[in-house]
């Protein structure tokens, strides 16, 4: 299996063939960027490993980062993976906030509309905001609590009326920030240059933005993109590719016959214990 990896050549552009043909490119939808890194603290010679932080793990492993662009129909409330990058700056030089800017840009050329673009807080640079405002389109973003506004102030100094405040973030421009604590505590800034948004238009928004986080666990929970050993990079390219193509396969059938991911994958579990249990039977 390894030898055959090796030989392949799969690539991002793949994805969005097989995919382009279910997206409704008349629903409003959002485009949704953020990155995973898929875990290889065991491996000790895999081309593509860095040490990174892991928010699932709260903590930096050894892995592959992978960033990844997810179209999200707002009427049906359903995501869809259109590109991915992978990390490896020590083969093309790039930061994963290039990835990020290269891919609203393609995405732009295969004319994606996005309602707005959303994104957390560790891609809300000043280049990565100007990147979407250059195309025309809107963003929704978390903004750390230290970032400067208007004169020389940070977030966390100011007092957030429900409906936002409109403030001057260093660098760019005039935004509205809302602040939003949640049940445990935790305060998040989020920016966004729509004009005029309401708290409840950005609610929604920020709360679409978890639906890439779905898709990451399905991706390693269901179509073990973080199983594959082999020590090449393209390997391991090539294996990253056909798992998200899996997963596409696996929506597919979600959508045509309503079962869940997790399901498929049980459904196939029973058949194999159905199986072994018959021979069992059939042999006393």
């Amino acid at each position: 299996m390894s030898r055959w990896l090796q030989s392949q050549q799969y690539r991002p552009r793949d994805i969005w063939h097989i995919v382009k043909d279910l997206i409704n490119t008349e629903e409003p939808c959002l485009l949704v960027v953020d990155d995973t890194v898929l875990d290889k603290h065991r491996s000790k010679q895999i081309d593509l490993v860095h040490h990174q932080y892991s928010g699932n793990a709260h903590d930096v492993i050894a892995g592959i980062g992978l960033v990844n662009l997810v179209w999200y129909g707002l009427e049906r409330q359903h995501s869809i993976p259109i590109d991915y990058r992978v990390y490896d700056k020590d083969t093309d030089g790039k930061t994963k906030n290039d990835h990020f800017r290269d891919m609203l840009k393609l995405g732009k050329n295969r004319g994606m509309t996005p309602s707005a673009v959303v994104f957390d807080a560790w891609y809300s640079s000043l280049n990565n905001l100007k990147a979407a405002r250059d195309l025309h389109w809107n963003w929704v973003a978390g903004l750390k609590k230290n970032r400067k506004v208007n004169r020389n102030e940070t977030l966390e100094m100011l007092d957030f009326p429900d409906e936002g405040l409109k403030l001057h973030l260093r660098g760019y421009g005039w935004i509205t920030v809302f602040r939003f604590v949640a049940k445990n505590g935790r305060t998040d800034y989020i920016g966004t240059n729509i004009e005029e948004p309401s708290r409840d238009q950005v609610e929604v928004i920020v709360k679409a933005r978890w639906s890439i986080e779905v898709y990451h666990r399905e991706l390693k929970q269901t179509c073990g993109i973080e199983r594959c050993q082999a020590r090449t990079g393209r390997a391991q390219r090539n294996h990253i590719s056909l798992s998200i193509a899996a997963w596409v396969d696996k929506y597919k059938r979600k959508l045509n016959e309503k079962i869940s991911l997790y399901q498929q994958d049980w459904d196939v579990i029973k058949v194999g214990i159905s199986c072994s249990i018959q021979k069992i039977l059939a042999a006393t």
